[in-house]
């Protein structure tokens, strides 16, 4: 395994044809999750909206780059072509066409930032404690994707199962996998584990509740607060009428637990039911 790690992240030889084609690959590959339905919702649409499998291709390009300018260059030319690619490919399947890159904005301040990230990124190769400082942004980084996606996945499980053990086990492995050093490797190895165990209990005693309207008063639905309002399963949450002051009316509230498919069921005062089927 750990002649594996090294031919990994460090053992190949990563010239500008094979950046350029993994860039497109890349650029491509995520466009396809974000595109199709199927993906929505899933471990492998985690690509197209988080930094954590991007900072693995990051750490991959500085770590099989031979200088520090050689990093920061390939790290820059790789998300400069992948990331306007994503959007490009989506163009003719969006509502919103062109107006899509509105959010590269905010991707291409990363990729200028790609630069001088590759450039001291390089460091780590010096086997030094002080490279650990700066792999732990990116561990932080990966942290805060794995406590977002394991939240998602109690509330729906299985779904983001996937990018949960990637983030899990990149968090533990990055300094396993990037240093030589057995003390850097060890601590590493440690402060990851304890993060992961922290992030996880957290997550397991605090599951994530989502709050939200679920339907209003009007030509579809008509109720006030005499009715009664009520989940065929109540395991998937707690629903309640509320007045909501900026609608001048009623709604029906929701806190959901977990997503699925249930049953809204409506009674107004003389015990009439009305059901809404509702997925979550």
């Amino acid at each position: 395994m750990t002649n594996v790690f090294k031919k990994l992240f460090g053992g190949i030889d990563l010239t500008w044809p094979k950046v350029i084609i993994g860039a497109i690959l890349a650029g491509v590959i995520t466009a396809v999750f974000a595109i199709f339905p199927v993906f929505r919702y899933s471990s492998f649409n985690a690509i197209t909206v988080t930094f954590e499998v991007w900072v693995f291709i990051g750490i991959f390009i500085i770590m099989n780059s031979k200088s520090n300018l050689d990093s920061a260059l390939k790290c820059f030319v790789f998300f400069l072509i992948s990331q306007p690619l994503v959007y490009l490919i989506q163009v003719p399947f969006a509502e919103m066409g062109w107006g899509l890159f509105g959010y590269y904005k905010f991707w291409f301040v990363w990729t200028v930032l790609c630069f001088p990230m590759g450039f001291i990124g390089y460091y780590m190769k010096k086997d030094k404690w002080w490279g650990y400082l700066i792999l732990f942004p990116m561990i932080v980084i990966t942290a805060l994707s794995y406590y977002g996606y394991l939240n998602d996945f109690f509330f729906y499980m299985p779904r983001y199962i996937l990018i949960c053990i990637f983030c899990a086990c990149v968090m533990i492995l990055y300094p396993v996998m990037i240093f030589e050093n057995k003390k850097i490797r060890m601590t590493g190895a440690i402060i990851g584990a304890v993060g992961v165990v922290a992030i996880t209990v957290l997550v397991s005693m605090k599951p994530h509740t989502y709050s939200t309207e679920v339907i209003s008063n009007g030509d579809e639905y008509t109720f006030d607060d005499t009715y009664k309002v009520s989940l065929a399963d109540d395991k998937y949450g707690d629903v309640r009428i509320e007045y909501l002051d900026e609608l001048e009316d009623y709604t029906v509230h929701a806190d959901f637990k977990r997503g699925g498919e249930t049953v809204l069921i409506l009674e107004s005062p003389d015990g009439e039911k009305k059901e809404y089927n509702l997925k979550i």
